[in-house]
């Protein structure tokens, strides 16, 4: 008779063997969540309005817009600690991530034009990196890589590059975006132009980074049937950062009339599933897109753009969507307003549902190590934005940040924890 605990020993070495090759895919593919900050929005700007003081004019414009419309937006937000916070993170970091755009904000430019915008632009974002004036993340957005486009495109992401480097700018946490996609082959070939960029222009290895704009049907259902978009994720490697959700082309492109399309209408809201899980547990990360309706105007046009935009930053957050597009200043205050409150609101029983798990005591939810891992991301999130101070996450849990990022990646707390 064999002895159990030899059989499940033989076995173990059995299945260890079997699967070997399976393990190290899943280790290779599916990293996890990639570590540190991610911004809770990008800022689009065209290239040719672009400068070195544009981001504090951004803050700037912004809080004179909330104080010309200040009991609007009181109303608005109901709650005056976030409208100071606010109010404070607009005097400090307007702008958590800035794209500078060349592709579909920047029309009607000659390739002079565009030639001389894409080195001014490099030049300007290390000098405002250098005086402290730059947004924490930044970038460009290139043209696509079809056919008609594929020339500027790499013309203009060499330029700029080459511009950057000689005014000793530093590539951490600048990406490169990269539009209306339609195959993976697209994909591979910026990861090509990347590598290759690195090598002659001496930007060291592994320094370019890009994300993806889903904004063509082509991006998440194949001819074949298949969900390219997780094809794509796989073939960029650690190269992509983001999957970026396009609002207007993608509902474009799907037949929908231009008083339907919207970051909520269903479409939307299908693409948006495809690349959630297609993104799911290899460490790319999550925007969604835009919404053109501005709060420019009268009043009670103000007031309604900043309603509409307001709701829908907090639905993206609630679907899991951390990041956003904005396209002008006017909406900073209400990104920043959905976005505290969305954080502060949960902040509570967040964190005494972390104080439980923490200490292993039993509470109304018995929480998994999957939802811990949500709920200390969660509060991190808080944190990096704002929108939670670190007191208030210290005088509640037993937890140190350390030991928050330790459950956010999906490790188990230390005994010291």
């Amino acid at each position: 008779m064999v002895r159990a605990d030899t059989l499940a020993v033989a076995l173990t070495a059995e299945l260890d063997a079997r699967l070997a090759e399976a393990d190290a895919a899943l280790a290779r593919d599916y990293p996890g969540e990639r570590p540190g900050r991610q911004p809770v929005h990008t800022v689009y700007v065209p290239a040719d309005r672009y400068d070195a003081g544009l981001v504090p004019r951004h803050g700037a414009a912004a809080l004179a817009a909330l104080d010309e419309h200040a009991d609007a937006f009181a109303e608005l937000v109901g709650d005056d600690d976030v409208v100071a916070r606010v109010r404070a993170k607009l005097a400090s970091e307007p702008v958590e991530d800035l794209r500078v755009d060349f592709e579909d904000g920047y029309l009607g430019r000659s390739d002079a034009d565009e030639d001389a915008d894409a080195t001014r632009a490099a030049a300007a974002l290390a000098a405002s990196r250098s005086d402290g004036a730059a947004a924490p993340f930044g970038g460009i957005r290139v043209k696509s890589l079809d056919p008609a486009t594929r020339t500027r495109s790499v013309r203009t992401l060499t330029a700029y590059l080459a511009a950057f480097a000689e005014a000793g700018g530093d590539l951490a946490g600048w990406v490169a975006t990269l539009p209306k996609v339609t195959s993976v082959d697209q994909v591979e070939a910026m990861v090509h132009a990347c590598a290759t960029l690195e090598q002659r222009l001496g930007l060291g290895e592994g320094a370019l980074r890009f994300e993806i704009q889903v904004e063509t049907p082509q991006s998440i259902l194949g001819s074949d049937g298949t969900a390219l978009v997780a094809r794509m994720v796989h073939a960029a490697g650690a190269r992509l950062t983001g999957l970026h959700y396009g609002t207007y082309d993608y509902s474009a492109f799907c037949g929908i009339a231009a008083e339907q399309q919207s970051l909520a209408h269903p479409v939307a809201d299908h693409a948006k599933l495809v690349m959630q899980a297609a993104a799911a547990g290899t460490g790319v990360r999550l925007s969604d897109g835009s919404t053109n309706i501005l709060p420019v105007g009268s009043p009670a046009e103000v007031r309604a753009a900043w309603a509409g935009h307001h709701r829908l930053v907090r639905r993206s957050l609630e679907h899991g969507f951390y990041q956003g597009w904005d396209l002008h200043p006017g909406q900073l205050p209400t990104r920043y307003a959905a976005t505290y409150a969305f954080y502060r609101s949960g902040l509570p029983r967040a964190l005494a549902r972390l104080d439980d798990y923490a200490r292993r005591t039993e509470g109304g939810i018995a929480d998994e190590p999957a939802t811990a891992r949500a709920l200390a991301s969660y509060v991190l999130r808080g944190l990096d934005c704002g929108a939670v101070d670190p007191a208030e996450v210290a005088t509640a849990l037993p937890l140190t940040p350390d030991n928050l990022r330790q459950l956010a990646a999906g490790q188990q707390l230390r005994s010291d924890g």
